[in-house]
């Protein structure tokens, strides 16, 4: 794990022991897919400053900056200053109003795919294994989009080869921004070592549907990203008592709306927390 530098790593070394998860095995040669400083483009210089709420709407993203919007359950919209839109774990329920780009699903259940996705979407980006014995693989360019996978829950659901979930990462604007899906354990060795460096991280909250709470704590931890975005929290007290025990190592921040814009420039400079209302 990597070493966390702050007062409060032992507090979190105790949330990653509490999560008691056996790690699983990455794929062997995969890590050539990391997200690394260098693979995107690098704004001039380092300020840092809040992350800024924007409307809900396609609109122009300045250069150097990508668009958040939270949807719902465990769906965001993204949107580049290329031009380039897409949409996490997309249901077809938690849609925008346009057609996106790109979208990337998960087959756990229900809300978060969609059997049949709109087919004037360019790019269907599905997280599970199709046959037995598969992986997912995924690593595809749009404009000034990069999205690539990191298979998970591998062995569950009667597979013991396949895998049921992805990380999905999104590069743009020299950021890599890391949605975890319906992740059911913390990250092996191999699979962090397949995501890179870790700027934004959208981490379920439910506390046991996807993953508990101090598991949600421990992969913090290994990623160590400067913000962390919950989601998959419609369940009654679920993010309540996440934030309860979060606060005790993070700072956390609720944006007044649904969406903000981020740079390099405006990461916090430790991990933080960021709620975003609305969805």
């Amino acid at each position: 794990m990597k070493k966390f530098l702050t007062s409060n790593y032992w507090k979190a070394r105790h949330y990653f022991l509490l999560a008691g998860t056996v790690l699983i095995i990455g794929l062997p040669g995969s890590a050539m897919a990391a997200c690394l400083l260098g693979l995107v483009g690098q704004p001039d210089g380092v300020k840092f400053a809040s992350a800024r709420p924007i409307p809900l709407s396609v609109a122009a993203v300045p250069k150097g900056q990508v668009s958040i919007s939270y949807i719902g359950h465990s769906s965001f919209i993204i949107e580049t200053p290329g031009g380039a839109t897409a949409v996490t774990d997309f249901n077809g329920l938690h849609s925008p109003s346009f057609i996106p780009d790109i979208v990337t699903m998960n087959n756990s259940h229900g809300g978060h795919y969609t059997p049949s996705p709109d087919h004037r979407i360019k790019t269907v980006l599905r997280g599970w294994s199709i046959a037995v014995g598969k992986m997912a693989q995924h690593d595809v360019r749009y404009k000034d989009l990069r999205v690539f996978n990191i298979p998970t829950n591998i062995g569950e659901y009667g597979d013991p080869k396949g895998n049921g979930n992805s990380i999905f990462v999104f590069e743009i604007s020299g950021l890599c921004i890391a949605h975890v899906g319906h992740l059911h354990h913390v990250l092996s060795r191999d699979q962090l070592k397949q995501l890179g460096r870790i700027d934004i991280l959208f981490v379920p909250i439910d506390g046991g549907m996807t993953i508990r709470h101090e598991q949600a704590l421990a992969v913090i931890v290994q990623v160590s990203p400067r913000m962390v975005v919950p989601m998959h929290f419609g369940f009654i007290g679920a993010a309540e008592r996440f934030f309860e025990m979060a606060r005790k190592l993070y700072p956390i921040k609720s944006e007044a709306g649904a969406s903000i814009l981020v740079s390099r420039r405006t990461l916090p400079k430790h991990t933080e927390i960021r709620f975003l209302q609305g969805g």
